[in-house]
Parts: C-alpha cells; sequence; structure tokens
C-alpha cells in the first residue's frame, strides 16, 4: 500500500510540475521574446541615429537635427521596455510606456526650440544629397523598427511595445520631410529647414498624444 501511494504522490506531483512547468516557460519565452524585440529595434535606431549624426555635421541641417534627436529618443525608450520584459511585470511595462511618451515629449520640446532659434539665426544648409540620405536612411531605421516593435507588441500582448512600434513608424515618415527639407532649399528657400524643423516638432506632439492614449486605454493588469 506504501508503494501505491508513492506512486499516486509521484503522478501527482508530475502533473503538477507539468502546469507549473509550462506558466513558467510562457513567462521566460514572452520576457526573452520581449527583450529580443526589444535589443534589435534599439540597435537599429541608434545605428541609425549615429549615422544621422554624422551627415548633421556635414550638412548643418536643423530639420536633421530635429529627427536625429527623436531618432536617439526613440531607440533611449527601448532600455526601460527590456527591463520590464526582464522583470516579466506588466505593471512596470505598463509605466514603461508613460516613460515612452515623456521621451518622445522631451525630444519634441529640445527638437522645436532648435528649429526656433534657427529661425531666428538663419544658417546655411550644405551637402543637399548627403541630407537627402539621411532622410532615407532614417525613414528605412525607423520602418524597420517599428515592424519588429510592433509584431512583437502584438505577438505579445504589449500596449507598450505596439505603441513604441507605432512611434517609430510615423517618425520615419517624419524623417522623409528631411529628404523634402533638402529638396526646398535646393530651391533657394533656405526657411523651409527650420520651417520642417518646427512641423517636425507638431508632429512628435501629436505621437506624444496618441501614444499617451494608447498606454493610458491599456489600463492596469488584473
Amino acid at each position: 500500500m506504501h508503494e501505491h501511494h508513492s506512486h499516486d504522490h509521484h503522478d501527482h506531483k508530475h502533473e503538477g510540475h507539468d502546469h507549473v512547468h509550462g506558466l513558467v516557460d510562457e513567462s521566460i519565452l514572452r520576457s526573452k521574446a520581449g527583450v529580443k524585440a526589444v535589443s534589435i529595434s534599439l540597435a537599429i535606431l541608434l545605428i541609425t541615429a549615429l549615422i544621422q549624426v554624422l551627415i548633421f555635421f556635414t550638412t548643418n541641417s536643423v530639420s536633421l537635427l530635429a529627427d536625429l534627436i527623436h531618432n536617439f529618443g526613440d531607440a533611449l525608450t527601448a532600455v526601460p521596455l527590456a527591463a520590464a520584459f526582464i522583470l516579466r511585470n506588466k505593471v512596470a511595462e505598463k509605466y514603461a510606456g508613460y516613460f515612452v511618451v515623456l521621451t518622445i515629449f522631451v525630444s519634441a520640446c529640445v527638437a522645436g526650440t532648435e528649429a526656433f532659434m534657427r529661425l531666428i539665426h538663419p544658417e546655411i544648409v550644405e551637402h543637399l544629397l548627403a541630407l537627402v540620405a539621411a532622410g532615407i536612411i532614417g525613414f528605412v531605421g525607423n520602418e524597420i523598427a517599428a515592424v519588429i516593435r510592433v509584431r512583437a507588441g502584438k505577438r505579445l500582448h504589449s500596449a507598450a511595445l505596439i505603441a513604441d512600434g507605432n512611434h517609430a513608424r510615423v517618425d520615419g515618415f517624419v524623417s522623409l520631410s528631411v529628404v523634402a527639407s533638402a529638396i526646398l532649399v535646393a530651391l533657394g528657400l533656405q526657411i523651409a529647414d527650420p520651417m520642417i524643423g518646427l512641423i517636425i516638432t507638431v508632429v512628435i506632439l501629436r505621437i506624444t498624444w496618441h501614444s499617451y492614449q494608447t498606454i493610458r486605454n491599456h489600463g492596469l493588469p488584473g
């Protein structure tokens, strides 16, 4: 009878182990998938922004400056998101989303200030072909990061990751406005560069509000 009891106990424990093991695996897989998506997109956006920084020093374009500031800000939002996934804490993930929104807002303020100062103190924009290349690079980099984040966010049911991905996608189109700036400057409209810098600022602020709504509407879990 003792052996039979031991066998039953072993079966019960094994079943319980399987059940708990499944839950742990799901948590670990979600964490690893989240960190992977965030890390890859972080690397892409950092490379994009660094290339834009190099081009900025040759072009002196404030619209490009606004774009690269935003790209750096977008890249840095990956840090708290990765931390939330590592902690496997949805509450932390939600507040990471709010940090994303705050970072976007700060980048908008910096970009807007620089563009406004350039309106007051105009400077010549140079090397327009390089400026066009910077805009295209910004678009491609952001689009790749957006696809990675949105797909992972939907798969992992992460509102913060989806919000950050949508932000990166719109920012990719914002980068194309740098191309428009180069074209207009080539036509002799130097003022177009700071004006587009201000337009980028407005777009960033709109993204800020949209991202905030996305995070807020996905209430705290439970």
